[in-house]
């Protein structure tokens, strides 16, 4: 009897991906081909696995559901947001505690800002999740760096074809105020946005499935975030439901460590680890 099965895809999109010069887009305003904000090393090899595995074993994936990190260029993790206590630009990669900005060693451009950003500071690190980062303005809403992955948005255009179906398309991330690593709970809810708070409704269609197979970028934040939301907040409960693609997943560099521990943790709690070319086995016997 056959198992019924979503595809989780987790924002695979061309921002986060090391895509080789060929693949990418050519800025038509500098002529030069267009670079990913925030690569992941390896991502580029995972999606292609992923794309491949949506073409062979499709027909035992009864419904997918992508997940879209989705920014405004002015935004609290982004460069543009904040300065120096003298002045100067912030660069990526730079953490911020709420110490700091009390002390002047940081604050928003924005001076009228400060309160809600030591609020947001505070509440940040009380969850004890992340500490603030600033990262390069990515997956900026309307961005090539935005779009999916080329390979894997045709496999899914052609399983849609199949399917005559709708891949369903989450986005999160478009409020300014918060960091929103996971796709189903912004790490610091914003009361007046809905958009922030967790998505019950989700998380109930994805427990319907019988399997749930993860996939995307990165393993260290992203799909890692989503995860943990997941398997604390599914109705059944039965965390033996998520399979995670080992090889269709990477971390942010310097962040591994992260990563390796995130997927033991699952693997205790009661997921899979599985490769794409171990699951597909399953997914052709049930198309």
């Amino acid at each position: 009897m056959s198992s019924c099965t979503t595809l989780l895809v987790i924002d695979p999109q061309n921002d986060f991906c090391d895509l080789p010069e060929e693949w990418r887009a050519v800025d038509p305003l500098r002529q030069t081909p267009a670079a990913p904000a925030l690569p992941v090393s390896g991502a580029h090899a995972d999606m292609l696995r992923l794309a491949a595995l949506i073409d062979a074993g499709g027909g035992g994936i009864h419904r997918i559901v992508v997940t879209l990190d989705s920014h405004q260029r002015y935004d609290i993790a982004h460069p543009t947001f904040w300065q120096t206590g003298e002045g100067a630009a912030v660069a990526p990669f730079t953490a911020i505690t709420a110490a700091q900005v009390r002390a002047g060693e940081y604050r928003p451009r924005d001076a009228s800002a400060l309160p809600r950003t030591l609020a947001y500071l505070d509440a940040l690190e009380q969850a004890g999740r992340y500490t603030l980062m600033v990262w390069p303005v990515h997956c900026e809403i309307g961005s090539w760096g935005h779009n999916v992955h080329p390979a894997v948005r045709a496999a899914y255009n052609r399983w849609e074809d199949r399917r005559l179906g709708v891949v369903q398309k989450v986005t999160k991330g478009s409020n300014p105020w918060t960091e929103h690593y996971s796709a189903l709970q912004a790490e610091v809810p914003d009361a007046a946005d809905d958009d922030t708070q967790l998505n019950t409704a989700l998380i109930v269609r994805l427990d319907e499935a019988e399997r749930i197979v993860i996939a995307g970028e990165a393993s260290s934040h992203c799909v890692k975030a989503t995860v943990e939301h997941l398997a604390q907040h599914l109705p059944s409960r039965r965390i033996d439901k998520l399979m995670l693609l080992t090889d269709a997943m990477s971390p942010v560099t310097g962040f591994e460590t992260q990563a390796a521990a995130f997927l033991s943790d699952l693997q205790r709690q009661g997921a899979r680890l599985a490769t794409c070319a171990e699951v597909l086995p399953q997914l052709q016997a049930d198309a």
